[in-house]
């Protein structure tokens, strides 16, 4: 079985949104983890914009506890935005490759 944590735990999620995998098959979760960042890199493909998702998705993670000790009275839309953290920060740091490769 593959244990989910907090920077796993989002992408995980996008997973079980579309379907949960059966006993003898492999969790595409772990797949994910890159792929996932990277067809969005290459779709994205801004670095002004790829700077500003990632130092908002890092900074989300650097203030992880404060964040976490208050998390009863945040609202819905910002609790997915909090638990998607790291799928931010990734998704930024490719979308600033593709933009670098595209030179854009």
């Amino acid at each position: 079985a593959v244990v989910s944590t907090q920077s796993t735990g989002g992408f995980q999620a996008l997973i079980d949104a579309y379907g949960i995998a059966t006993y003898q098959e492999i969790n595409p979760a772990i797949f994910t983890i890159i792929t996932f960042p990277f067809l969005f890199g290459i779709m994205f493909g801004d670095i002004g914009h790829g700077i500003l998702m990632f130092l908002g998705g890092l900074y989300f993670v650097l203030k992880e506890n404060y964040y976490l000790k208050r998390l009863k009275s945040y609202e819905e839309i910002f609790l997915m935005l909090f638990n998607g953290r790291y799928i931010i920060m990734l998704n930024g740091l490719f979308a600033m490759w593709a933009g670098f490769l595209y030179n854009d």
